[in-house]
């Protein structure tokens, strides 16, 4: 089969020349050859081995395929394995697998051309944490069977809280008692133990068993059952205000920790009237969970777990500022006179058995605190004196305030801690400043005295005058006595002021002209010199007047004449046919005609959450039940299209958000259905925030293709939902995830789930006993039912087929052939015909198309009389 072809040249080769030689193999069966070629070189022979091979495959595969550590978020993944031929000629592979855990195996047969890869595509689904070690046989051509192990481990995306310091995990976290209206902190560390990332928010459980706010747990249960006028009232407490989380959402690379602060404020309960508050504690036990976004299918599907979350438990205790003060709250201090000061001493006693109490007492004018600021700590006291250093003479009654020093959040920066105060006691003090008596001494000043003296007669009074820079004038009223009035100024007014006896200096100045000065005790009127140069006289007075009268009416005409003209104006412009000299629309709001009209409405209504607030079970639990939800099932957008939805639709939700959008069941499970029928489930979509999302799903299986609308703009605060539609051909199981998307973003999946089955009829029995109708006559036939169901979801066609014997048959059934809706029953008549002759069995089969076949036998009970 080898052939040699050459031309032996019959001269010696020369140096540098060449001869060829040409070997042609030509087999002619399936057999590799092998022979020898000689090659005689003057004396010397070669040997060259001559070997002939058929073209065949050379196929390998690899021995494992690992998944690694996944996620259980009922999803399905995907792998590749390669098939690869290495050799001259196409090679076949088939795949077998017998069990159920891996899902698809596409293809599961082939051909791989020489020098090239073949991919076969592996799915698992991560519905349930699992070990999966499975094994598939691969018959590769050439090479016999090969076993390829499919390895994952699919674990439960776990968040855990773990100590900063210690690094333990957390169970709860005791803040002790605190201050009403102080705060305290506490950090812990949220550890992400999974292999993927996790976005997750903390969610606070104003609704858990066990859960407490403000009651005394050292009380008895009697005492704590009586008062149900607390229990009324903190049922309706927004339980956010009393724990901070920071952050309360965000997101965590895998096997990432992440700091979070921990706020405790608590809050004093008022008690109704008439309920004695002999327990001024009050203790709170609360749950915090920190949960994957997204996880809330117990709303649609009721699940009794949440693998998805971890809790962690808050107590603390509330207290009121119990410092008292003795003697105390009404101070009163000794009278005492200017540039005097009285003093009492004050004990401050800190009455709390858990808290040390600092104080700050404010600055009050006459009155002064040594020492102002200090801290007393638990069951003590401390002394403090109050001094009172009066400025002026009076009576003093002010309100002292005393401001109780502790940590408290700053408003604009939640995440510092500040000190101030946070809490305020009243002190009442009462001081009286008097004058103090001061004995004159008289002494002798003869002759006349300076006018700025201000002292006439012999004897002056040394330190009752006081030198000013003007005369003393007419300061006093005297109407009170009219003793030393003179009989003519009996009846004067008492309006006049009363001049000093030496005041002559200031009545020759200019003054001014409608005050009359009297003598203190006669009254008499005296001399009041006005300086014609520096005053007016009554004409000049009436024509200032007058002129200021006529520029005020001047001004006045002014503006309207400009009212005026702007009346005429606007009268000119709407005094037509149309609008009759009336505004249009003047102090109306006309509604906008949309169909969009009831969500501004609603937008309106509600305002924004505080991003710091935390969500709470209940709030999460009322999505989809407030009464401001809307249900709206047809007629909404497929893209955004007005200027405010594309706005909204293009925002970048957090965590918290995408928590309180609700898309689910994140597993459809479809159950039964039967190939070459349609059926549909609901994915429903609440939109509890107050801007509009943009929905989009992605669906690239051949049996959903049949769904629609794939992109809906759902508004704020409404309710929807789209039809997934279901449809095979193939019969097995069927598990496969679509994806959407929240505003072109945020990813999510559902898994659909549904066992694909051939049409199928029931039997309500298998076999039937027809008996004798009592009254009839003997040769009436015997009748009686059958039902036949359908528990499938496609209608049935059936037919009744007599299984043939030896005998001929007695029994009939109508109808004898038909439908069965889907979920419906029929019943059917079986009738025996009596006779000499008649069999009392028969069989019959009910023949489904495309589905199963039942056997029922038929008796009739036949009684003989003699």
């Amino acid at each position: 089969q080898f052939k040699l072809i050459v031309e032996n040249p019959e001269k010696p080769v020369a140096s540098g020349l060449q001869v060829t030689a040409f070997v042609e193999y030509y087999p002619e069966s399936e057999d590799d050859l092998q022979d020898r070629l000689l090659l005689l070189i003057e004396d010397d022979i070669v040997d060259i081995p001559l070997l002939g091979l058929i073209p065949c495959c050379y196929l390998e595969i690899d021995s494992e395929i690992n998944f690694g550590a996944v996620i259980s978020n009922s999803k399905i993944i995907s792998k590749e394995i390669s098939i690869a031929n290495h050799g001259s000629a196409s090679g076949t592979f088939e795949i077998s697998y017998d069990g159920v855990v891996l899902l698809n195996i596409e293809p599961t047969s082939g051909v791989v051309e020489p020098k090239s890869v073949k991919t076969v595509k592996v799915d698992i689904c991560t519905d349930v944490p699992r070990i999966i070690k499975e094994v598939i046989k691969v018959e590769l051509e050439g090479h016999g069977c090969t076993e390829v192990w499919i390895k994952a481990v699919v674990v439960e995306q776990v968040l855990k809280v773990l100590g900063v310091s210690c690094g333990n995990i957390l169970e709860c976290i005791n803040f002790g008692p605190v201050y009403f209206g102080s705060s305290k902190t506490e950090q812990i560390s949220l550890y992400n133990e999974s292999p993927e990332c996790v976005d997750w928010v903390a969610v606070l459980e104003d609704n858990a068993i066990g859960g407490e706010m403000g009651t005394d747990l050292q009380r008895s249960a009697d005492a704590v059952l009586q008062d149900l006028s607390l229990k009324n009232r903190t049922r309706d407490v927004d339980v956010s205000t009393l724990i901070l989380c920071i952050p309360n959402q965000g997101t965590l690379l895998p096997y990432e920790k992440s700091l979070v602060t921990l706020c405790f404020s608590p809050k004093k309960f008022k008690r109704d009237f008439g309920v004695n508050d002999s327990s001024p504690k009050q203790d709170y036990v609360l749950f915090l969970r920190f949960e994957a976004v997204g996880n809330k299918d117990g709303y649609l599907q009721a699940l009794m777990s949440h693998p998805h979350h971890t809790e962690l438990a808050l107590t603390g205790s509330g207290l009121p500022v119990m410092l008292t003060f003795n003697p105390g709250p009404v101070i009163k201090f000794m009278d005492c006179s200017l540039g005097e000061q009285t003093q009492v001493l004050c004990t401050l006693k800190n009455e709390s058995e858990s808290l040390p109490v600092t104080f700050s007492f404010r600055k009050t004018a006459h009155f002064n605190i040594s020492p102002e600021k200090g801290k007393i700590k638990k069951i003590s006291a401390k002394d403090v004196i109050f001094s009172f250093s009066p400025h002026q003479l009076g009576t003093f009654k002010v309100k002292q305030a005393i401001d109780i020093i502790g940590t408290g959040l700053e408003k604009n920066n939640l995440q510092i801690l500040k000190t101030k105060s946070f809490h305020q006691i009243y002190l009442s003090f009462i001081g009286v400043c008097k004058s103090k008596r001061k004995n004159i001494l008289f002494k002798i000043n003869p002759g006349i005295t300076p006018m700025i003296s201000n002292a006439t007669g012999q004897f002056v009074a040394d330190g009752t005058g006081q030198c000013t820079d003007t005369a003393p004038v007419a300061i006093l009223k005297s109407t009170q006595t009219q003793i030393h009035t003179h009989w003519i100024n009996r009846n004067c007014k008492g309006d006049a002021l009363i001049a000093f006896p030496n005041d002559r200096a200031a009545s020759i100045r200019p003054s001014e002209w409608n005050k009359k000065y009297r003598t203190i005790f006669t009254k008499t009127e005296r001399y009041n010199y006005i300086d014609p140069e520096f005053s007016y006289t009554d004409c000049e007075r009436l024509l200032k007047e007058a002129h200021k009268a006529y520029y005020a009416d001047f001004i006045s005409s002014l503006r309207q004449r400009r009212l005026q003209k702007d009346a005429a104006r606007q009268f000119y412009i709407y005094n037509n046919s149309v609008s009759i000299g009336l505004k249009p629309a003047e102090g109306l709001m006309s509604p906008k005609i949309s169909i969009d009209f009831h969500k501004e409405k609603l937008q309106c209504k509600t305002l924004p959450s505080d991003e710091n607030c935390l969500l709470t079970s209940r709030k999460l639990a009322a999505i989809g039940s407030k009464p401001s939800i809307k249900e709206i099932w047809s007629g909404l957008a497929a893209t955004p299209s007005s200027t405010q939805e594309k706005k909204d639709c293009s925002l970048t939700l957090t965590s918290k958000q995408l928590h309180q959008i609700l898309i689910g069941p994140s597993t459809m499970d479809f159950g039964d259905v039967c190939v070459y029928s349609t059926t549909a489930r609901k994915l429903h979509i609440i939109n509890n925030l107050l801007v509009h999302i943009w929905i989009q799903i992605e669906i690239e299986i051949d049996e959903l293709q049949q769904t629609s609308p794939l992109s809906q703009v759902v508004p704020p605060l409404t309710k929807t939902h789209i039809p997934i539609v279901f449809e095979t051909n193939t019969l097995g199981m069927f598990k496969r995830s679509f994806t959407y998307t929240i505003n072109n973003q945020h990813l999510g999946h559902v898994l659909v789930v549904a066992k694909a089955v051939s049409v199928e009829l029931e039997l309500s029995a298998r076999e039937l006993i027809l008996n004798p109708i009592p009254g009839y006559l003997a040769e009436t036939e015997f009748r009686t039912t059958v039902t036949v169901y359908n528990p499938r979801n496609h209608p049935a066609e059936f037919t009744w087929k007599r299984i043939i014997t030896d005998r001929r048959t007695a029994f009939s059934i109508q109808p004898a052939k038909g439908f069965v809706e889907a979920y419906r029953d029929l019943e059917c008549e079986v009738v025996w015909q009596p006779g000499f002759n008649s069999p009392e069995i028969g069989e019959f089969n009910l023949c489904v198309r495309k589905g199963n076949t039942i056997k029922l036998k038929c008796f009739a009970k036949v009684t003989i009389h003699t």
